[in-house]
């Protein structure tokens, strides 16, 4: 007889990270629902929460390895296929050096507990430079801003939402998204409470979204020139004396710089061709200078254009001149309980910016990653360092990334891909092979990104829902498969005749010691490290002080 079981979660799907409850008969899911008592949903969910459902129970999901043949598809087992993946990247990379090898790293990424881990440990082992993911098609703009401006690439401030008065809105639409570089679930609720307190929403967005719906003030404007909106808006902070850096006056720099800058972007130039009226440019910014709190948001519109950069550094001046940079109400810093800005700044690694460039277009990395619109340019042009193996994770390129059609056909001069992917897509029907990890059921999760741009400090563990399967394998199972197959091998290539016996007790030996290295491990080690965490005192926060609060933490 089956059992019946009720499970505490986490919704995966998106930003916002739902507290869901999930009833299980026996092995099948009969109902998700919100969880009232998580501390931050409150009991929200979406319509995407009850598609994991839908996901676990998909006959078209992988479930064991597959090879391209040509002959069609044929299973394999889990370690024929991990060695032939091991075998056929390390040739290439033998014969080519390196950099023939590339990798790419999906959206999902972001929301998976084994890809932050032992996805992000396997891709350092593999030491090229060929990287790319779904992050320079999105986001590197505020990231940039955050780096250059705050030293720290992954230092993201975000909207005290529950606390401002003004919140000015640009090329965003949260209340669809819940966020975005904001983890803000139930958005419609916390729009609302800003107007119930006598604050305001002010959305600039070409179209009439379903945030702008709901604003007290839209403002239509010609899309691709938010930089120009922006910058009249700091020439008019500047010009009518409306500056209120309070403390933040120690740390600002070169303002006279921003001055000069700004000087002919006055609301009347720009006005006709961003398509605002001049006296609306003018009330905005001064309303938005008087409230008692204000925060200025922008996401996708603002990024996903040719001046994203600028209007990413426009945004914080905006923040920062008006004294709402790191203060209640304003633009805040999340205190995340697994600090992995922090983490990053004490090995050195708050970031990067044009250490290297592409070997075709000459376009600057970031973060030790290349814009993932030269990538199928880095496929099809000969010469040296061109690539000839491709890894894809959790992702599909083909249909998410610029010109996909190009893609699509420069992934079949491949030598050799391998995909880590639950679905034969658009992408990985290009693969040799596919390595489909187990559902987002069967994963224990921790919000490790999420947390760092959420709105609240929170924190919440959720264990897997169902265990996997024999024949399944979760993503950092396979990942562990895969470094210890390559890292030795890699590390050893100078030693001569000795390198393969060496390699093969290294190997023996990282299989003894990395399996109980698992994601839960990680973890632990990054709640204690944290700023709310133990640091080897008694109390604070751990794995184990986690799990005895279920529904999450608010810290």
């Amino acid at each position: 007889m089956a059992e019946l079981k009720t499970h505490i979660s986490t919704c995966t799907i998106c930003e916002a990270t739902c507290g869901i409850i999930v009833q299980t008969d026996g092995a099948q899911v009969t109902a998700i629902r919100g969880d009232a008592d998580d501390p931050f949903s409150q009991g929200y969910i979406c319509p995407k929460a009850a598609a994991m459902a839908d996901l676990h129970h998909d006959p078209d999901r992988l479930k064991k390895p597959l090879r391209r043949t040509e002959n069609g598809w044929e299973e394999l087992e889990w370690d024929e296929a991990f060695d032939w993946v091991a075998k056929r990247l390390g040739e290439i990379r033998k014969s080519y050096g390196r950099d023939a090898l590339a990798i790419y790293n999906g959206n999902p990424t972001i929301h998976n507990l084994d890809l932050l881990t032992w996805g992000q440990i396997f891709v350092r082992s593999l030491g090229c430079r060929r990287k790319f993911s779904a992050t320079s098609a999105d986001q590197l703009p505020a990231m940039l801003a955050s780096l250059l401006m705050y030293g720290n690439q992954l230092r993201l401030p975000v909207p005290d939402v529950d606390r401002t008065g003004y919140f000015l809105i640009l090329g965003a639409n949260p209340l669809v998204s819940n966020g975005s570089l904001m983890t803000a679930p139930n958005m419609r609720a916390r729009l609302r409470k800003i107007q119930e307190r006598g604050g305001k929403v002010v959305v600039v967005d070409p179209r009439r979204s379903q945030t702008a719906a709901i604003a007290d003030q839209h403002f239509f404007i010609r899309p691709g020139t938010d930089a120009l909106l922006l910058a009249a808006m700091v020439h008019t902070m500047l010009a009518e004396d409306l500056v209120a850096m309070g403390r933040l006056g120690a740390f600002s720099q070169g303002l006279d710089l921003v001055a000069d800058a700004v000087q002919e972007f006055s609301p009347a130039m720009v006005s006709q061709r961003v398509g605002i009226a001049e006296a609306d440019i003018l009330s905005m910014t001064r309303d938005f200078a008087a409230a008692p709190s204000a925060v200025c948001y922008g996401r996708m519109g603002t990024a996903t254009q040719e001046f994203g950069g600028l209007c990413a550094w426009f945004i914080s001046l905006i923040n920062i001149l008006s004294g709402n940079l790191d203060r209640v109400g304003g633009m805040m810093f999340p205190k995340p309980a697994v600090d992995i800005p922090g983490l990053a700044s004490r090995i050195s690694a708050q970031g990067s910016f044009n250490r290297y460039r592409s070997r075709v277009r000459g376009l600057p990395e970031f973060g030790g990653e290349l814009p993932v619109s030269t990538l199928a340019e880095e496929i099809e042009t000969e010469g040296p360092g061109q690539i000839r193996a491709l890894l894809t994770s959790a992702g599909n390129p083909v249909l998410s990334t610029p010109n996909g059609a190009r893609l699509d056909t420069a992934l079949e001069g491949l030598e050799f891909m391998v995909s880590i992917d639950p679905y034969l897509n658009e992408t990985t029907r290009h693969a040799d092979i596919i390595l489909p990890p187990a559902s987002p059921l069967q994963r224990d999760h921790y919000d490790l990104a999420l947390n760092m741009l959420s709105v609240r400090n929170v924190a919440k563990f959720s264990p897997a829902v169902f265990a996997r399967e024999g024949h399944e394998r979760n993503d950092w199972e396979i990942f562990v498969e895969l470094y210890i197959r390559l890292a030795p091998k890699q590390a050893m290539r100078k030693l001569g005749k000795f390198a393969a016996p060496l390699a093969l007790v290294s190997e023996r030996f990282l299989r003894a010691t990395l399996r109980h290295l698992t994601p839960r491990r990680l973890l632990d080690i990054g709640l204690r490290a944290g700023p709310y965490g133990n640091k080897g005192r008694p109390g604070g926060l751990s794995l184990k002080s986690l799990r005895a609060s279920p529904h999450g933490i608010d810290l």
